[in-house]
């Protein structure tokens, strides 16, 4: 199998039946290629899958890093398996979001902004506490919200593709944002959820809401969004957006009521522990000749 880096090479030494071979990413691959039968890729941007594929003819899996799989959905060759990283980056996703809640409910950068002109700004916050958050997307990232969210006494409702225990289906969603102080969108990026935070998703929502988009960039309709943060109507916390970096001229960096960060909710010390982690146990179980539990099905 091919890995990235060395960290991979030390991770997988210990599964049985599997032998590492380092790659550098853009260049070509090593002669080994051409038996491997699992790729971890580090990422393909920039660079042609097809020619990647081209060079590993007994390809069998791809064992993604990230939880994230759109950018290899549609681009494999027939019969190989894909798999995630769901599990590793639930938890840091998720404390960012709640960092990003806390920011905005207790004005932590308008007092920043205030030591940095040396004023004094004392005035009374919003809280956390009591306030009701729906989570869009019922996955290891809604859970490990709604775990880290229950102690600031607040209330999280999970939203999934159908209704089951403790989760409600997404055709309660029109409903459910109006009853909610903030909404959570933690969806995987498909044909269905580009676009769903769309101008009604958003008019839907009540007003002095906030928005937090932890997903993908183009779940959220931006022109609607900058709208609806330009009348003042919602405030938004937004980890990605649509493109990715921002241009310079983009209404984005001067949004008022919006907290952004750079797409670094799951970028944190330990990630390549955790990547591998699950990466490890994974590829052990296609090692055994058993099915990974991460396998992407359809449009997943």
């Amino acid at each position: 199998m091919l890995v990235p880096d060395d960290y991979g090479l030390s991770a997988l030494s210990s599964v049985d039946g599997v032998r590492a071979v380092r790659y550098e990413a853009g260049e070509p691959l090593p002669p080994e290629a051409a038996d491997a039968r699992v790729l971890v890729p580090k990422f393909l941007q920039g660079t042609n899958p097809s020619d990647v594929y081209a060079q590993l003819p007994k390809l069998e899996l791809v064992q993604l890093l990230s939880a994230g799989a759109e950018r290899f959905i549609g681009t494999l060759p027939e019969g190989v398996l894909l798999s995630t990283c769901r599990g590793a980056h639930g938890g840091s996703t998720a404390e960012w979001a709640i960092g990003a809640l806390l920011s905005i409910y207790r004005d932590f950068p308008a007092f920043d902004a205030a030591r940095r002109e040396r004023r004094w700004d004392f005035h009374r916050t919003d809280t956390l506490q009591d306030k009701r958050v729906l989570v869009v997307g019922a996955g290891d990232l809604g859970e490990q919200f709604r775990r880290r969210l229950e102690p600031f006494d607040a209330t999280a409702t999970l939203v999934g593709r159908t209704a089951r225990d403790r989760v409600h289906g997404m055709d309660e969603l029109p409903v459910l944002l109006g009853e909610h102080d903030a909404v959570l969108v933690v969806v995987p990026l498909t044909d269905e959820t580009t676009g769903m935070v769309d101008a009604a998703f958003l008019a839907a929502m009540p007003d002095g809401a906030i928005l937090v988009n932890a997903a993908r960039g183009p779940v959220v309709d931006t022109d609607a969004l900058v709208a609806e943060l330009t009348s003042g109507r919602l405030r938004a916390a937004l980890d990605v957006t649509e493109p990715e970096p921002l241009p310079e001229d983009h209404p984005l960096w001067t949004a008022p009521g919006l907290f952004l960060t750079p797409h670094v909710a799951g970028s944190c010390t330990g990630s390549e522990r955790r990547s591998y982690g699950v990466a490890t146990r994974e590829i052990a179980r296609f090692a055994a000749g058993e099915q990974p539990l991460n396998l992407v099905k359809g449009d997943y």
